[in-house]
């Protein structure tokens, strides 16, 4: 896979945030933001799909160099 662009990296970043007021946990935030994007919808219960593991490591590093 390549490397994913910067720009999707802070938009993903900044769209994890829209999580933070149902838990301020920046590892599922960040996760759940890659999942939409990933698949167009955020998980449900009985449907947790895999996520590009280096996507949601880069979007989390993103994130951190943010605060």
């Amino acid at each position: 896979m390549d490397a994913p662009d910067q720009h999707l990296l802070e938009r993903l970043a900044t769209e994890s945030r829209e999580f933070d007021a149902t838990g301020k946990d920046p590892e599922r935030n960040c996760w759940l933001a890659v999942h939409r994007h990933v698949h167009g919808v955020l998980p449900s219960e009985y449907d947790i799909r895999d996520v590009p593991e280096e996507l949601y490591l880069a979007v989390l590093a993103e994130r951190r160099s943010q605060d």
